[in-house]
């Protein structure tokens, strides 16, 4: 799966997958959202991002397990 909205940089936090070229790593916003609060309250407290960006977080996490969870053969 392509995630146009999600990048890792090197330079940029340490090389941590971040959205869209910003200082904030998926798993802040995931994060975030494990500790209780809503979409609109992470958009409010991180008024850059849109509910677009948030959906493309948890996209990135699904996959990030489902790699991680697939048997490996061979």
């Amino acid at each position: 799966m392509d995630f146009e909205r999600i990048t890792v940089d090197p330079d940029v936090m340490g090389g941590a997958p971040c959205v869209r070229q910003s200082r904030v790593p998926v798993a802040t916003v995931l994060a975030m959202m494990a500790d209780g609060m809503s979409a609109t309250d992470i958009l409010t407290d991180l008024p850059f991002l849109d509910e677009e960006d948030m959906a493309e977080v948890l996209h990135y996490a699904a996959d990030a397990v489902r790699d991680r969870a697939a048997p490996r053969r061979g």
